[in-house]
């Protein structure tokens, strides 16, 4: 991986804060690889993100079962997979998902994205979602080419300084 941001979030709503940020960070194609542990967080940062982009936040929710939502009805349309159930890459291949992947104008989250890592495109961008308390969460973002990158500095930008006081403190490197 290249660039990365590391930081803790003390609170729900400082997590929405990072989602609405990654949100008005986003660019059309872009696989953003989710991983955590089960209730890290990982499909509330995507309906902070999806509602930020103009979806209805009542329509996200976790595709577990379904391993696919879309949600179509923001600035940009979201595909959402859940890859926990899955076996291994090739019953994501087999259900379409790479086709997603490969879509220029839609940004794809994907939970569990290490189940499924053979398939990701070369350059996405990765958050690792930790547990550090009963609202607190660390994350870790990380790019690995040239659109996350840009992604990731955008997203370093808008991270103002004084809004990271007690806690909520980010390193970029």
């Amino acid at each position: 991986m290249g660039e990365s941001l590391r930081f803790v979030s003390q609170s729900l709503e400082q997590s929405d804060r990072f989602g609405r940020a990654l949100a008005q960070s986003l660019l059309p194609g872009l696989t953003v690889a989710l991983n955590g542990e089960l209730g890290a967080g990982k499909t509330a940062l995507v309906r902070s993100v999806s509602s930020y982009l103009g979806a209805d936040p009542d329509q996200v929710n976790s595709p577990t079962f379904v391993l696919l939502q879309l949600y179509v009805d923001g600035r940009l349309p979201v595909a959402h997979f859940d890859t926990y159930r899955l076996g291994d890459v090739d019953e994501f291949l087999a259900i379409g998902g790479e086709d997603y992947l490969l879509d220029e104008e839609t940004v794809c989250f994907v939970e569990w994205a290490e189940r499924i890592s053979d398939a990701l495109p070369p350059d996405h961008l990765q958050i690792r979602i930790a547990h550090a308390g009963e609202s607190s969460r660390r994350y870790e973002v990380l790019a690995a080419g040239p659109q996350s990158r840009r992604v990731l500095q955008e997203l370093d930008r808008q991270f103002d300084r004084s809004d990271l006081s007690p806690g909520f403190g980010g390193t970029a490197n």
